[in-house]
């Protein structure tokens, strides 16, 4: 807990003058103060938690486990070859430079008001962090480590089980760290471009009636949701790499 104190203590600091500021400008459709919020939350509770956030986070976690597969795949995949990768790589790469939002309506075309609509979205957004820093990860391990393993007789394979897997572990969980917020966030895009369910679709509803508070009450879920599984990635990167804090 003392670790986070001082996150804490800012938090609170921020909410209080957010609070004040609300109630001086006194215009909640603008600025919902965070009571305010709170207590849309609360009112909104079934369709928020019940219909809504389920519809993300069924979207989220889809589109992060194909993105995982896809990203470690990839990074393996150029590691290994080195033919591959330069074939690859500036493939990946440009596949962030294209605006999503302009992705979107296309794959709603595609797909329909689907689910894999949404997934795909999601799939552009957090495959290339994993990517990228898995693949750094495993090319940084030492040249003269991999010599003493083949010294010893080591196999590819059992330099890349034994010491390049272990050695990008800490890239790996760093990856996933920076890729769950974005899956969330991948998510909420697809469903204010094209829904008829989930958070960010209820956010942009809301909108339209100039519900302040309603429509900022789905992206605190959506924070609040993305800390969550932050927090619990943090607990399994500290349970399995063990050796990194002896």
């Amino acid at each position: 807990m003392k670790k986070y104190k001082s996150s804490i203590i800012v938090s609170i600091v921020f909410f209080i003058i957010w609070e004040a500021l609300a109630r001086y400008i006194d215009a909640m459709y603008i600025l919902p103060s965070p009571s305010r919020i709170v207590e849309k939350i609360w009112l909104l509770r079934e369709p928020l938690f019940l219909v809504h956030l389920p519809s993300t986070l069924l979207v989220t976690f889809i589109g992060l486990a194909i993105s995982i597969v896809l990203g470690v795949g990839l990074a393996i995949t150029m590691s290994l070859n080195e033919k591959i990768e330069k074939a690859i790589y500036p493939i990946v790469v440009v596949t962030q430079t294209i605006p999503i939002t302009a992705l979107a309506p296309i794959f709603v075309l595609w797909f329909g008001y689907s689910i894999w609509s949404k997934v795909v979205v999601t799939i552009l957004i957090t495959f290339f962090p994993i990517t990228v820093n898995l693949y750094d990860g495993l090319r940084s391990t030492k040249r003269e480590m991999e010599e003493l393993l083949i010294t010893y007789g080591a196999s590819k394979r059992d330099i890349f089980i034994k010491l390049k897997f272990p050695s990008a572990l800490p890239y790996f969980f760093s990856a996933i760290k920076i890729a769950v917020p974005l899956s969330v966030i991948g998510a909420a895009i697809s469903e204010w471009l094209g829904s008829q369910s989930g958070l960010g679709y209820f956010s942009k509803r809301m909108m339209t009636q100039l519900d302040g508070a309603a429509v900022f009450a789905p992206i605190v879920i959506l924070s609040l949701a993305a800390v969550i599984l932050v927090f619990i990635i943090n607990l399994l990167e500290n349970k399995i790499i063990k050796w990194r804090n002896e």
